[in-house]
């Protein structure tokens, strides 16, 4: 008999990796990408005559100006802008002004002031950084990955046949299983984490880590709790949720409701305790 207190107590406040924080080589592909670009500009660091010597550059090398954007840590090839004098829409990649233009641009964004004034030395560096600061918009999707990569570890080690990301039409063509009370009378394209298969049983997994409340929690809790109660009229199908997280300490209402109501609620040291090799063997 398990405690609802005690198995919240077990959830773990961080699951972060190595790789969580920063992902170094995506951030060196894409500077590599204009390493060039920004190597031409870098002519122009402590320029008198910025002006006139930026202008010079890009009729001789058109491409340097595609590199203008990351500068003001932009990923689009556009940026629009406007003051009183009015209202632009900069193309870095087809130019669509006159390049007296995108000197205004350059002057009013501050990055001829960056530049001119050797604010920066190297725009590779300088680039670099903005790249790694950008890539930390990344987390949150690889923080949902790492919860799956962790769950995914585990079930391999049962050596169970299993499938990722599999919408639910597919289960029910695949093993013939009317699933239309989950799909909602087949309006619903549910995608499960997992799906896994037995010789008796199909397992369909949904798996989440919440390092940090909010409401979607109650929500998620919810959500299952229903899922579960009409996959129990399901001949030869059950629901497994895994999911774990210092935010459920700050949602735990909901979630002990659904502890005691569903048949298949695990965390990460349920797995840890072989808890998924008892159920698929």
């Amino acid at each position: 008999m398990r405690v609802f207190e005690d198995w919240l107590q077990s959830m773990k406040l961080s699951i972060n990796g190595y790789d969580y924080y920063v992902d170094f080589q995506k951030i060196y592909e894409n500077v590599n990408k204009m390493k060039r670009e920004l190597c031409l500009l870098n002519s122009l660091i402590g320029s008198p005559n910025i002006q006139e010597e930026f202008i010079s550059l890009i009729k001789e090398y058109p491409s340097t100006l595609q590199c203008i954007p990351i500068l003001l840590a932009v990923r689009q090839h556009e940026i629009y802008a406007q003051d009183e004098e009015g209202s632009y829409l900069y193309d870095f990649c087809n130019p669509n002004y006159s390049l007296k233009q995108y000197c205004v641009f350059m002057e009013k964004t501050g990055l001829f002031d960056l530049i001119s004034h050797h604010i920066v030395n190297n725009l590779v560096d300088y680039a670099l950084g903005i790249e790694t600061g950008l890539d930390s918009n990344g987390r949150k999707n690889r923080g949902g990955h790492q919860m799956e990569h962790l769950v995914e570890r585990y079930i391999k080690k049962t050596g169970v046949e299993y499938y990722k990301e599999m919408y639910l039409t597919e289960i029910e063509e695949k093993w013939g299983l009317d699933l239309s009370s989950i799909s909602a009378e087949g309006t619903s394209t549910k995608r499960w984490d997992f799906v896994v298969k037995t010789d008796n049983m199909v397992y369909v997994i949904e798996t989440n880590f919440y390092a940090s409340g909010g409401s979607k929690l109650n929500e998620t809790s919810r959500s299952y709790k229903m899922i579960a109660e009409e996959a129990r009229n399901i001949p030869n199908i059950e629901f497994i949720w895994i999911t774990d997280g210092g935010g459920w300490k700050k949602a735990k209402r909901n979630l002990e409701e659904t502890f005691n109501t569903m048949k298949h609620l695990y965390n990460i040291h349920d797995m840890e305790q072989g808890v998924l090799k008892n159920i698929f063997q």
